[in-house]
């Protein structure tokens, strides 16, 4: 039995009618895409910044621009010139209001260049070099007084092998003495992201100092922090920043919120005794608090992140999200530091919530069928600068009116590359899983789906394992592109997966290969039984925990798939786990390495793929990077070594120099034509 809902996510399109529209979405069109990003409101509030990302796929590299949007007569125009890369777009504030201020790298600068602070005057365009630090910055922020800049620069403490024994200057080698000497996708680099301070005086920063100084911690928290792991004090003379001060970093998630004065001196920490993260401290507008997200157990990187309050002059903490059975993103404060605004998944969306100090209210701010995110706050607080995508389309910048969610689009990047597509439809449907619980799907049919054809399925299967599917546009696993190449695609929020309650997320932690595998396939099941879909042409594909369950199906789906694609996946779960970095995700979701006992090696010998080879069958695609530390190379050797030696026809995908994901232009086209190629062999021309 399923129940579902038909919809058409428009995003910011009024479609054409189907006598105009001429083409359909490809993977050179994918990175033809301008990219929107860093939106931030300027202190009269009439003014948005933002800036926009363009590629060039014969020259497999790309550059950013500055935009600058006036609201009340929606004229946008580009500040100055490209750059090879532009982050931490702001306003000055204080003494630096009506300049924006940007870490970025010249387009024509020195091969050798390092990303640096530089302002610009909007109305004159003409960008100022603020900072002049030989290893470069990053992550930075402007004081609320406009004072000071605060930004990370890495700091160099550990010695190369060379520099250890310095009349071997040709040797070629490291020696490691613990763990985490690679992370994701770099080896550690011998030193240390450090929160740096400086005076902005007559254009330029002064006076630079160490925040860190001899600390051996990283800030912001590696592998993907950002700006967000510190915070200005309102009235610019303390930061608080989040950081890792454990003996055992692997193993551990334990991260705290310390707060030290911009002079330099001691650090305080603010959380002792909480294991798990600790992250994104930010001051309220009256200076009187600290709000911080934090997870309750250790070891858990996607437990509950809940809204911690710290009282500045008490000492004390309070929990805003007592009961709420949600996770939460991005807390804000509002400008009466009354209330906070967060993001939070909800039901196959990321959608904008309200939450009081004192009441922990909470109230749902955004609505509709999208992926929204918070970028900035307009001055009266009573509206948000956001920004919006869904599977058809990518970001764009939109006001949202806290009082009543209304949107209203401010930015158009890519409407001209949309004016002539043919568009797909979405429809979210619920499934009836094998314990009775439902399911949540979304369906992604091909223009101008006609459903008394028979048409291919592509079941998508997320990665995480904890990461929901929501209303993203993403440049890799694209269902408008699958759809647009005439798939019916079903992407299974299965067990596991956020935005569904707290229980039906951590059901995947130790039951890797259980219900969640059964929630796929009762989906999968849920669609073959549509008269529409062909069920000799079906295939999954997914990457990371996506792959490995492709692995895992290729073992246990019977005869449901005429051909899968894995990207990165985890095939033999003992290999993988003494070739990861971050042990900490292993050791909570599998409960340890495989020795620790019976009852563990009885999950490894029951959810690891490789135990189930023989029973392959399925035309099966591997794809792996060199560089994926997350999930080691040699699991996607294995797979493929396994697949020719069962006879199983396999293709294997390399990338010598890419990671866990697939980044640069040219790799990306290759990687779909490939990945499409494959899909087309087996399931729309099989021989």
């Amino acid at each position: 039995m399923r129940i579902y809902f038909m919809a058409i996510a428009l995003g910011f399109l009024v479609i054409p009618c189907a006598a105009d529209a001429q083409d359909r979405m490809t993977p050179e069109l994918l990175w033809k895409l301008g990219r929107v990003s860093g939106g931030v409101v300027s202190a009269d509030g009439l003014q948005v910044a933002y800036h926009v990302r363009r590629y060039e796929l014969a020259k497999n590299a790309g550059t950013s621009e500055i935009h600058v949007l006036t609201l009340d007569g929606a004229r946008d125009r580009i500040i100055g010139k490209a750059w090879k890369s532009v982050a931490d777009l702001q306003w000055g504030q204080g003494t630096s209001a009506g300049r924006l201020y940007f870490v970025g790298l010249p387009i024509d600068g020195k091969d050798d260049a390092k990303p640096q602070v530089w302002s610009v005057d909007p109305q004159q365009g003409a960008p100022r070099q603020v900072t002049n630090v030989d290893a470069g910055v990053a992550n930075l922020k402007i004081s609320p007084i406009g004072a000071h800049c605060a930004f990370t620069v890495d700091v160099k403490m550990d010695a190369t092998v060379n520099e250890l024994y310095a009349d071997l200057p040709q040797a070629d080698a490291r020696i490691i003495d613990s763990l985490l000497f690679r992370h994701w996708s770099a080896w550690h680099d011998y030193a240390y992201s450090h929160l740096h301070v400086a005076k902005l005086e007559n254009g330029k920063a002064t006076g630079v100092t160490d925040l860190m100084a001899g600390m051996r911690v990283d800030c912001p928290l590696q592998p993907f922090g950002g700006a967000e792991c510190y915070a200005w004090s309102n009235d610019g003379q303390e930061i608080a920043y989040s950081a890792k001060i454990v003996n055992n970093p692997a193993e551990s998630t334990d991260s705290d919120i310390y707060l030290v004065d911009i002079s330099g001196g001691p650090t305080r920490c603010i959380t002792p005794g909480r294991p798990g993260y600790e992250t994104e401290p930010t001051y309220s507008p009256d200076g009187k608090f600290i709000a911080f997200h934090s997870m309750q157990r250790g070891g858990f990187e996607s437990d509950r992140n809940r809204i911690f309050v710290y009282d500045r002059s008490k000492g004390a903490i309070d929990e805003l999200t007592v009961g709420l059975d949600q996770t939460a993103h991005g807390a804000t404060w509002l400008p009466d530091s009354q209330s906070m605004l967060f993001v939070s998944e909800w039901r196959g969306t990321n959608q904008i919530f309200r939450i009081g100090l004192h009441d922990h209210k909470t109230t749902q701010v955004s609505h509709g069928r999208y992926n929204w995110s918070l970028a900035d706050l307009f001055p009266d607080g009573q509206s948000a600068l956001v920004a919006r995508q869904d599977m058809l389309r990518p970001n764009e910048l939109a006001t949202l009116a806290l009082s009543n969610g209304e949107a209203t689009v401010v930015t158009t990047t890519n409407d001209a590359h949309y004016k002539a597509l043919e568009l797909p439809t979405v429809e979210q449907r619920y499934v009836t899983a094998s314990d009775g619980k439902s399911i949540h799907n979304w369906v992604i049919y091909p223009p101008n789906f006609d459903p008394t054809k028979k048409w291919p399925l592509i079941t998508y299967c997320q990665g995480g394992p904890q990461g929901q599917i929501g209303q993203w546009f993403s440049y890799r696993w694209n269902f408008h592109l699958m759809a647009a190449q005439g798939y019916v695609v079903v992407a299974v929020n299965r067990r596991g997966l956020p935005g569904f309650g707290r229980a039906w997320n951590d059901q995947i932690s130790g039951d890797w290969g259980g219900q969640a595998m059964q929630d796929i396939l009762a989906s999968t099941d849920e669609l073959l039984s549509e008269p529409y879909i062909d069920r000799a042409r079906t295939a999954a594909v997914g990457a990371s925990f996506g792959g490995y369950t492709v692995y895992w199906l290729m073992g246990h789906a019977e005869a449901r798939f005429r051909c899968m694609i894995a990207h990165c996946g985890v095939f033999n779960l003992e290999s993988w786990y003494n070739s990861t970095e971050e042990l900490f995700f292993a050791n909570w979701d599998l409960g340890g390495p495989f020795w620790k006992g019976r009852e563990v090696q009885a999950k490894y010998d029951r959810f690891s793929p490789h135990k189930f080879i023989g029973q392959w069958k399925t035309p099966l695609l591997v794809i792996h990077g060199q560089k994926d530390f997350r999930v080691p190379v040699t699991q996607g050797i294995e797979a493929f070594t396994a697949a020719q030696i069962q006879g199983v026809p396999s293709r294997f995908l390399y990338y010598p120099e890419e990671g866990h994901w697939v980044l640069s232009p040219q790799n990306g086209v290759l990687w779909h034509r490939v990945f499409f190629d494959w899909l087309d062999s087996h399931c729309q021309n099989p021989k």
